[in-house]
This record gives structure tokens, sequence and C-alpha cells, in this order.
């Protein structure tokens, strides 16, 4: 019995000291700074997989990671990992042919099957598309990643995340395990996402350069057309299609295409303006009109800015790979009309952060942040497969916090570090139905703050646009048109609500 009380009386103090904490927190208008960390192309499961208490890959059974072949066969085996898993140059290679005969089911890129290739290591890259994504998730249950895939067995690649400086990062803080990407497919849309939640047009595209972009579907309106020369099987090749283009068939840009101002990856045209892209290459986006959070914060009077790994070095010309290795199509509010060379709106929130982040740093440093804030870091830091490599990035943003910890700011501080999209990674959980555009596949996300649960896993379900829905409810902004479509569609097919992250957050009158 003495035993008993004693229990019970711990449990009564432990919920009167979170009763106190939660009394002794600000409100919401506590929170003066909010920063954006955006990185690149990982999933969930790929590096936070085995987070304790997280919903993990102890939790996909084989119901949920076994793979389907493009007939919907089960795989005896997984198809090799077309090219080999390394990315071309890097020493030790893992070939093609080593990497063959891999069970149908997750596998440990750093541990099993001997190719012991760490989180330094820069891998192959794979297919992140928009059309594909949504084949490879399949209605949710997430079994056609091999089938429609140009990378064969490495979307079931997972880390041990616990190695990671970021990982120990998010034990301290607030991680999400039910974060999704806001868009399907790749990071060009899902940074758009992230400042607008609307999707690029490409008007009359059938009519412009760009015509030959314009994907071919099915009556679904989802599934790409297979060419008549595709491979069968996934265990014999890569697919192909008929057309997958960058444009949707009623123009909507959803694929990879390039700012129409510079930096741009489309050089000016022959003797045009010097600041702009070349229009006449197909895969240059005309300036958007939509309206942004940047035009929102800026109406309401709140301080902003996009601040950009190796910006200048961009804009001169020198970016270099794989040092600084500078990607234009992750510039968002560069596609713009509205923030277009010569205007005040780019000088005044278009921001250079600097090679290796030294811009940002020294901002942070100063206690200059704006109110919010979005870092971008450059390519060779932002853990993109392909040309980056997971741990100097996550190294980079580990160095960020640790500035912003510092910072003046710091008190009154909430930042966010998620990645853009996937990358093709494989993940288990099931995105929320929504709408045309997404949510996507579950990407990681960290809250850290002062006011974050402190070693807390959040299942709040989440995407891209929570980001924006915490700035829209702190700053009492009007609520941008594609979050409200957004929200209508996720209720009308029966999900519960997304989340603004405040449930991530120790705030009184939330």
């Amino acid at each position: 019995m003495k035993r008993c009380l004693i229990v019970l009386a711990v449990i009564a103090a432990d919920r009167l000291a979170v009763a106190w904490a939660q009394n002794s927190q600000p409100g919401i208008a506590g929170i003066e700074n909010i920063v954006v960390i955006f990185a690149e192309n990982r999933s969930f499961d790929a590096l936070y997989g085995s987070f304790p208490r997280a919903n993990g890959l102890k939790r996909a059974r084989s119901a949920r990671y076994e793979q389907r072949d493009r007939d919907g066969s089960a795989f005896k085996e997984l198809p090799p990992i077309w090219g080999g898993l390394t990315a071309a140059g890097v020493t030790p290679a893992v070939t093609e042919a080593a990497t063959a005969h891999l069970p149908n089911r997750p596998f440990a890129i750093d541990g099993q099957g001997g190719f012991h290739a760490p989180l330094s290591v820069i891998t192959r890259d794979l297919w992140h598309r928009f059309y594909e994504n949504q084949m490879q998730i399949d209605g949710g249950k997430n079994d056609r990643f091999v089938a429609w895939a140009d990378s064969g067995a490495l979307v079931m690649g997972h880390y041990d995340g616990s190695k990671l400086k970021m990982w120990s990062i998010a034990r301290q803080y607030a991680l999400s395990d039910n974060f999704f990407m806001g868009a399907f497919g790749g990071s060009y849309l899902n940074h758009i996402w992230l400042i607008c939640a609307c999707i690029p047009k490409y008007p009359n595209a059938d009519q412009s350069p760009a015509s030959g972009q314009i994907s071919a579907l099915e009556a679904d309106g989802v599934t790409l057309k297979v060419a008549a020369n595709s491979p069968k099987s996934a265990l014999d090749g890569v697919p192909k299609f008929v057309n997958d283009g960058n444009l949707t068939p009623d123009f909507y840009a959803v694929n990879t295409m390039q700012p129409p101002y510079q930096p741009s990856a489309n050089k000016p045209a022959p003797g045009g303006d010097p600041a702009l892209a070349d229009s006449a290459n197909p895969t240059t986006l005309p300036p958007q009109s939509e309206k942004t959070i940047g035009d929102l914060l800026s109406a309401k009077g709140v301080s902003w800015a996009w601040y950009s790994g190796a910006w200048q070095a961009a804009l001169d010309g020198k970016n270099a790979r794989p040092v600084p290795n500078f990607q234009y199509h992750h510039q968002p509010f560069n596609y713009f009309a509205n923030m277009a060379p010569g205007t005040a709106e780019r000088a005044k929130h278009l921001k250079d952060g600097g090679l290796a982040g030294a811009g940002f740093i020294g901002a942070i440093d100063a206690g200059a942040l704006e109110q919010v804030v979005f870092y971008k870091p450059q390519g060779n830091l932002n853990e993109h497969a392909g040309y980056a490599d997971v741990e100097s990035g996550d190294a980079h943003i580990a160095g960020i916090i640790a500035h912003l910890e510092k910072s003046p700011q710091w008190k009154h501080m909430v930042v966010i570090v998620t990645y853009d999209e996937n990358g093709g990674f494989w993940d288990h959980a099931a995105p929320p139905k929504g709408d045309r555009w997404g949510p996507g596949s579950r990407v990681p996300a960290i809250i850290v703050s002062p006011f974050a649960k402190k070693g807390y896993v959040d299942h709040t379900p989440y995407d891209t646009t929570s980001i924006l829905r915490l700035i829209t409810k702190r700053f009492a902004l009007p609520v941008l048109a594609g979050i409200q479509a957004r929200d209508e569609a996720i209720k009308a097919n029966g999900n519960r609500p997304l989340g603004d992250l405040t449930n991530a957050l120790a705030l009184t009158g939330r």
C-alpha cells in the first residue's frame, strides 16, 4: 500500500510540474523569430527509421515493405541497384553486380550486404518526380517504389541515423514522425510549395517552346503512359514512358523548370538581358504571380528573408562542382515577378547566405535575423543524393543550430529543420490523402526551440504547409488559397486536419 501511495505521489508531482511548466510558458506571441532550414531528399525511414519511440522501420511489417513489380506480383528478390550504389567517381565504388540478389525488404546502406557505405559516401541519385512519386505510393501501399524507379533496389536503402549530429539534437528537442512533403515529386516543386502552397503555371504551353514538355498520361490523370519498349519487369531495367515531361496536360509545371531570372541554369538569350534566363529555352518557366508567404509578411510589416548559401557566388559566375554546387531550382522566390532583378523586394528579401553559410551565420551571431527566415544550404551541404553526402550536410545544419542556440534572439525563436522531399527513397507511412498535388511521402522534421517539448516525438499529422500555418498563425496573416484547398481536400477524404506545429511546442493559449 505504501509503495502504491509513493507511486501516486510521484505521478501527481510530475503532473504538477508539467502544468507549472506549461503555465509558465508564453503564448504563441512569445515567438519572435521563426527560422526554416530546408535540407534535401531523404525520407523519414531512410534516416530516422530507428529513432526511439518513433513510427519507424520496426512498425513496417512485411505487408508494409514488400515491393511489387510492374504487373503487381511480389518480387522474390530486389533488382540490382542500376549503375551501382555509389555516385560516379566515388571510391571505393559499389558496383551494380555487388548489389544483386538483395531480399525484398529494406536494407542498411551502411551495413548489411557488405556495402558498408557510411553516411559520408555519396550514393547515386534516384528518380524523385511528380508522377513517379504517386505511382510509387500506389494509393498509400508504398509498394511500387522499386517498380517505378531508375535505381532498382536503392529506394529501399536506409542508414543508422543515430550517428548523425541532428539525431542528437532531435532527441534533445522534438521530432515529428508524421510530417509529409507538401507536394508529390521533386525539389523544385516542394520549394515553391514551401513559400506559396501553389503550383506554377506555364500559360499556353502547347504553343510555346515547352510544348514537348507535356506529359502523356493514362485516363486516371496520375499514371504515366508506359512506352511499348519499356522492360516489363523492374528486374530487367528502368521503365520507359511515352513522355515523362515537366508539365501536366493542363500546363502546370510540376517537374524541374529553371528560374526566369539569374541565377538560373539557363543562360541569358544571345544578346539579351543578362539578368534574365532565355525564355526560348523549353525549361525556362515564365515569371509567376501567385501570392507567397513573403507577400503576406511584407503586407503586414513583418520582416523576412530567404538566405541562400553561395547565392552571390552563383550571381558572380563562380558556381563550381563539387563546391559550392549552388542549385538554381532551389530558389523559389526567383521564379516570381515581384522578385525580379532590380526590384526593391528582391534587394530587401533575397540575401546571400555566403559560402558554407558564412553570411547567414554572421546574421545569427549578430542577433540580426529577420522575424521569419528561410535558409537554404549550398549544394554540397544540402544532403542531396548524387552530389552530396548525408554526413556533411547534417554536420553543417547542426553547426547552424549551435550558432542559433547562442544567438541573442534564441530565447524567442522556433527553428524547423526539415527536408524538401524524399529523394525517391521509400518510406512505409501512407501519406494522408489530400488534393491533386499532395501530400507526398514522409520526411524528417525537427523542431528546435526553447519552447519545444523536450525529448518529444510528435505524432501530429503535418506537411510542408504546416510551416506556413505556423507563420500564418503567429503573425495573424491571411490564409493562402492553397492551404485552404488542402484543408478542404484533407477533410473530404476523411483525414485529420494537418497541424501548425504548435503541438511540438509548450505554449499556453495555443
